[in-house]
């Protein structure tokens, strides 16, 4: 394993190479500090120098491995004065054999903060093998020069990798080496896709092709997927009998021969190296040993790619994270995208005025679909704050595992999965306005963590102990009544007072009736212009139906049916499906008389009896009522909706 450091975050990029790649089988790695003393050594080079890994640690190279540690100093300190890389190759006698060795060395310079040199990272590579092979040719004569151009080849694969972190860039001239020793006329990369059998050609080298290659990706039944399969370097001296379009547009090339060596990791196979010939016996098993060790460096030259394109992906990913976070262009006017006219809803907009310009904790609560989203953002915008990000976050979306990372963000190794670490939504909030809908689906274990920033305004990432301090507003979303929750001990009572600094209660549609007509045309105008529809009257029993219904699932309720309706309308007038508003058994002018709850309930009741109980999926309840699929969840437990209430008699 590698050596837990005392501040993993502090690790440089070599650092995180090694450690990346520690547990490799083939190559050897370790690190020293400053005194040439073993930090951290993997059992691979463990093994080359014949002793455990505990043999290593704590002790210097010059006692670990004797009169061999004498030559390597030099080249150490080499490393530590200039700060750079130092690449050699060595020869010796370690300790514990009997034979002289032979290794090519990278030494890494890892600088700490100031530029100083305090730990060096190695790279061992064991080629004993290859210079007892170079030894031997030099006596045998002409019959084995042959195998030294092929180690020379070797030698310059390797050194054509470990300069440059570009497959594409290195793949033609690694093709190139190769066809000194094998003359191959054609040389792929197929790398096998994720999720199907199929093998696409990643990379291509074919200077004499007559583009007569139709597909660029080949299937199990071929010979790169029978070497893929056997995972074992296969020779094809004739590819007639393969049947499919990839093999035909081989041989239409002229090729008579394939080579195809499978791209081996610790996962398993991930592609084939292939290399083709007009000959029909161009290739012979002599030739495997050095296509073997050619894929070998292939595969990790593939690895370190794939591992250095995810770390920039996740950058990237970050980088476009906060500039979609970031507010948004500036709007003219007070309030231009919150639409109504209604005492109601002008007596929230006074409060949000007023709140705006202060730092107060804000509470805004109300039934699902009444907006809360939007006020939030209204306040976000009118105050100080407004040119910092509006950061959100549903609480009730994100399961309670993760939630706590969400919010707070994670180390890397804080747990497993946490391959490195990330930023939460708080300090993405930093100098602007933190928004947390559905706040009272928060656990009760997470409470006090997020009471502590509302009162002091820090938190520690999870598996760290670092305390950071943050300049954020809290903004505070829910539709359930937190002080039931409190009186239920479900929700902590501090925690609720601080969130109620200043309270904002959202009305219903149905408290806003008046409403209802400029919503239906400011819908109604969004989605023709967006479905590119010309709609221009709303009948008048229409629109009566449509202001007399209680809404329970307020404005977002109003929204999903007036884009249904045009979806559905041809012609010029508007026509909305009424009977979706027409609850079983009930009369719309008993409806009025119901409590919000009641109406609510009585409406999922119908949904969920109309879907069979089906909550997800395109045709789900939680589809048809507009909600996610947790929030609906959590309503059907709120209200005390049970499966006898909606389930069908032939159920």
């Amino acid at each position: 394993m590698f050596v837990a450091l005392e501040h993993p975050e502090a690790l440089t990029e070599p650092e995180e190479l090694l450690k990346a790649y520690f547990n490799s089988t083939n190559i050897g790695l370790c690190l020293f500090d400053s005194g040439f003393r073993y930090l951290a050594i993997n059992r691979t080079l463990a093994a080359i120098h014949g002793l455990p890994v505990e043999a290593h640690l704590a002790k210097t190279v010059r006692e670990v491995l004797g009169d061999l540690g004498d030559l390597l100093e030099p080249k150490f300190q080499q490393a530590i004065e200039t700060k750079k890389p130092i690449h050699f190759e060595i020869s010796g006698m370690l300790p514990s054999q009997t034979e002289k060795g032979h290794w090519i060395v990278h030494y890494l310079p890892v600088q700490a903060t100031g530029g100083r040199v305090t730990r060096v990272g190695a790279v061992v590579l064991d080629v004993t093998a290859q210079k007892k092979m170079e030894e031997s040719l030099q006596t045998i004569g002409g019959q084995l020069r042959q195998e030294t151009t092929r180690l020379h080849v070797l030698r310059d694969v390797s050194s054509l990798l470990s300069r440059h972190q570009d497959i594409s860039e290195v793949f033609p001239k690694i093709s190139a080496r190769l066809r000194r020793v094998l003359r191959q006329e054609f040389a792929s990369l197929a790398i096998r896709e994720e999720n199907t059998d199929r093998l696409v050609y990643e990379l291509t080298d074919f200077p004499l092709g007559k583009g007569l290659m139709s597909d660029h990706f080949a299937t199990s039944n071929s010979p790169q997927g029978q070497a893929l399969h056997a995972r074992e370097a296969m020779i094809f001296t004739t590819m007639q009998e393969f049947e499919n379009e990839s093999t035909k547009g081989l041989l239409d090339e002229g090729l008579r021969s394939l080579c195809c060596v499978p791209l081996m990791s610790p996962k398993g196979p991930m592609g084939v190296v292939v290399l083709g010939s007009t000959r029909p016996t161009a290739f012979k098993t002599d030739d495997l040993e050095l296509i073997n060790q050619v894929a070998a460096q292939l595969a990790i030259a593939i690895e370190n790619h794939r591992a250095a394109t995810e770390i920039e992906e996740l950058k990237k990913r970050l980088g476009e994270e906060r500039s979609y976070l970031a507010s948004g262009p500036r709007i003219e006017g007070r309030f231009p995208e919150i639409i109504g006219q209604s005492p109601a809803l002008k007596r929230v907009l006074d409060q949000v005025q007023t709140v705006s310009a202060s730092e107060a904790t804000t509470l805004i609560s109300g039934d699902t679909g009444t907006g809360k989203e939007l006020i939030a953002h209204a306040i976000h915008r009118l105050s100080p704050r407004t040119g910092g990000p509006f950061v959100k976050l549903n609480c009730a979306a994100i399961p309670t595992g993760l939630l706590e990372s969400e919010l707070f963000g994670h180390e890397k190794g804080a747990f497993t999965g946490a391959i490195m670490r990330k930023i939460g939504r708080m300090e993405l909030a930093e100098g602007g306005t933190l928004f947390l809908d559905e706040v009272g689906e928060i656990p009760l274990e997470l409470q006090p963590k997020l009471l502590r920033v509302l009162q002091e305004q820090e938190f520690e990432r999870l598996g760290s102990v670092r305390t950071i301090k943050v300049n954020l507003r809290i903004i505070a979303a829910t539709n359930r009544r937190l002080e039931e929750s409190v009186a239920r001990h479900e929700f902590r009572s501090d925690l609720y007072y601080r969130l109620h600094v200043f309270p904002i209660r959202l009305p219903s549609l149905r408290e806003r009736s008046d409403d209802i007509p400029l919503l239906i045309r400011h819908f109604v105008h969004k989605y023709t212009a967006r479905m590119d529809r010309q709609i221009e009257t709303i009948p008048k029993d229409t629109m009566k139906v449509l202001c007399d219904w209680s809404w329970p699932g307020n404005v977002r309720e109003l929204e999903n049916l007036m884009e249904r309706s045009v979806i559905l309308t041809e012609g010029s007038a508007l026509q909305v499906p009424l009977a979706e508003l027409r609850l079983p058994h009930r009369a719309a002018s008993e409806e009025k008389d119901r409590t919000l709850d009641e109406a609510e309930k009585l409406h999922i009741i119908r949904i969920l009896r109309e879907t069979r109980g089906v909550l997800s999926g395109p045709n789900g309840a939680a589809r048809r009522l507009g909600l996610k699929r947790t929030t609906l969840q959590s309503k059907i437990q709120r209200l005390g909706i049970k499966r006898d209430d909606y389930k069908q008699a032939d159920d």
